[in-house]
C-alpha cells in the first residue's frame, strides 16, 4: 500500500505536493469513489485510481547503470548546449532521471532511474552510500596527503572528507589514487585535491556501494538485477 499522492507522482501525474492539490480538489477517484482527503492509500496493481475520469497506471520501476564517458553533461537541458547522458538512452527513457551527478570531464558509473525512493536512498548523506573513485592526478601525491583526505579537511568554508584513501602508484610527473566517498558534495573528490594544490587530470567513479562498473564501456548501459537493487537498498 502507497499513499495516494505517492502512486500519482510515480505515475507521473504530478510531484508530490502538485498530487495533494488534485486530491484536494476532489479530483481523484478510487475504485470509483471521489478521495478528497489526504492520508488515503491505494495498492497499486488492483485499485482502480482515475484522474478527471482518466484512468492512471503506475510506470513500471526502471533501474539502469550508465558509464558516463567524458564530455556529456548530467542534467537533462543543458543551456551551453552540450551533449547529455540521457541522448545515450533509449527514446521511451526520456522520464527517467540521474540518481546524483558526475561533472561534465569526469567519468564513470552512474544510475539512472524513475524511482524517487531507490534515489533518495542513494544520495542523502543520511544514508552514506559509498562510492569509490580513481583519480589520476599531476605530480607526486605523498602519503601525508592522503592522510589529510581521511581525517577530513576545511575548503572554502566547508568539511572534505574520503572514507578510505589509497595511492595507486606515483611518480615524478603524475599519481594515481583510489578514494572511497560517503557525502558526495560538490565537485567533493577534485576539492580535495585542489586543497592540496594538486590538479586532476582524469576522474572515474568506479563503484557505488556494492555495484562495480566492471566491463561496461563508456556510453553503454546496462538495466539492475533484483539482486543488485536489494543490496542498494538494504
Amino acid at each position: 500500500m502507497v499513499r495516494l499522492q505517492k502512486f500519482l507522482a510515480e505515475a507521473g501525474v504530478a510531484s508530490r505536493r502538485a498530487g495533494e492539490a488534485i486530491i484536494l480538489a476532489g479530483r481523484v477517484t478510487v475504485n470509483g469513489e471521489t478521495v478528497s482527503a489526504l492520508g488515503a492509500k491505494v495498492e497499486p496493481g488492483r485499485d482502480l485510481v482515475a484522474v478527471d475520469g482518466k484512468a492512471v497506471r503506475a510506470k513500471r520501476k526502471i533501474y539502469v547503470a550508465l558509464n558516463k564517458p567524458m564530455g556529456r553533461v548530467c542534467s537533462r537541458n543543458d543551456e551551453l548546449g552540450r551533449p547529455t547522458i540521457y541522448e545515450l538512452l533509449p527514446k521511451e527513457w526520456g522520464h527517467l532521471y540521474s540518481v546524483g551527478r558526475l561533472d561534465f570531464k569526469s567519468e564513470g558509473l552512474i544510475f539512472l532511474t524513475n524511482d524517487g525512493d531507490f534515489s533518495l536512498r542513494l544520495t542523502h548523506p543520511r544514508y552514506g552510500m559509498r562510492k569509490k573513485y580513481v583519480a589520476s592526478v599531476e605530480g607526486r601525491v605523498e602519503p601525508e596527503t592522503l592522510r589529510k583526505f581521511t581525517s577530513g579537511l576545511w575548503h572554502l568554508g566547508e568539511k572534505l572528507k574520503a572514507e578510505k584513501a589509497r595511492l595507486v602508484s606515483a611518480s615524478q610527473t603524475q599519481s594515481v589514487v583510489e578514494l572511497e566517498m560517503a557525502e558526495g558534495k560538490y565537485h567533493e573528490v577534485r576539492r580535495l585535491f585542489e586543497s592540496q594544490g594538486l590538479t586532476v587530470k582524469a576522474l572515474r567513479r568506479i563503484q557505488i556501494g556494492k555495484i562495480k562498473l566492471g566491463e561496461l564501456r563508456p556510453g553503454k548501459w546496462r538495466t539492475l538485477t533484483a539482486v543488485e537493487i536489494k543490496t542498494l537498498l538494504s
